[in-house]
């Protein structure tokens, strides 16, 4: 079951998803703490471990439902006409709307982010919650909402990894676990860290947008959809790694500029303020 993680692919695929999964979830960790803070303080910690853990299940028992659904491999309608045939499956449908709603969610999301940042914030606060239980339930709703895009974002990097087709699953499974588990110990550190550092969160979200248009292409490759005589090939998990990796190198890049530029005025301000009479 494990012989997966022997493969050099899986680690780099499994890195780069719990990587994904810690940034994407960021939104989660504040709205949770939102909730939270919302209780007497006795009760914050336990509603926050408690949120997180059932998150964690219910997004392990989503990727098994969204796996099953993407198990419907072969097709049940044809479409031929001049410029386009294709096999349409179960697993077709579901790549090619969940590549979709990627595309929605990463641009509707950087679009609040970068002009109504306190948008999402401020609609949990309104909401009146007096006690754990409530506090929980609002987590795991909270959870529901932020899980769709993740389980996608986990089944457009491991799509096609492995042989065993439970393979993916376990990837999926095991990034989520750690993920969660990250989150719950460094809820805070995280969150701080983002908040230095929002590139890192849209630079999360774009790459949201190139995983959503591989499972377009994912969808339609195993449609064996031609248009105009042409098929539609997969395209290769190794250019989206690459795209992912260099990304992040040259953000860190700029992360250690921008900290020198920092340093370098705080200097120049305090030689300033020496030589002010």
């Amino acid at each position: 079951m494990f012989e997966i993680l022997s493969s050099p692919d899986a680690w780099v695929a499994l890195l780069t998803l719990t990587f994904l999964e810690i940034v994407l979830g960021i939104d989660n960790i504040v709205f949770i703490t939102i909730a939270a803070n919302k209780l007497p303080e006795k009760d914050q910690k336990k509603a926050t471990n408690w949120g997180l853990l059932l998150a964690m299940v219910q997004r392990i028992i989503l990727l098994f439902a969204v796996s099953l659904l993407i198990g419907l491999k072969n097709p049940f309608y044809y479409v031929e006409t001049s410029w386009l045939t294709a096999g349409i499956s179960g697993q077709a449908i579901i790549l090619l709307l969940g590549g979709l709603f990627l595309l929605y969610k990463s641009t509707s999301e950087i679009h609040e982010k970068v002009e109504l940042p306190e948008h999402d914030e401020d609609a949990i606060k309104a909401k009146n919650i007096t006690t754990l239980s409530k506090a929980i339930v609002q987590i795991v709703i909270i959870d529901f909402i932020f899980s769709i895009d993740s389980i996608l974002t986990a089944v457009g990097m491991t799509s096609g990894i492995g042989d065993h087709p439970n393979d993916a699953l376990v990837l999926m499974v095991i990034a989520v676990v750690i993920s969660i588990i990250i989150m719950m110990v460094f809820a805070n550190t995280i969150r701080i860290f983002i908040s230095k550092h929002p590139s890192m969160q849209l630079l999360a979200l774009s790459f949201l947008i190139l995983i959503g248009f591989m499972l377009i292409a994912e969808a339609a490759h195993l449609s064996h959809a031609k248009i105009f005589g042409s098929e539609i090939g997969a395209i290769p998990k190794g250019y989206l790694y690459f795209a992912i990796t260099f990304s992040l190198l040259v953000e860190f890049l700029n992360m250690k500029y921008r900290k020198k530029e920092e340093i370098i005025e705080e200097i120049m301000e305090e030689e300033n303020e020496k030589n002010e009479p």
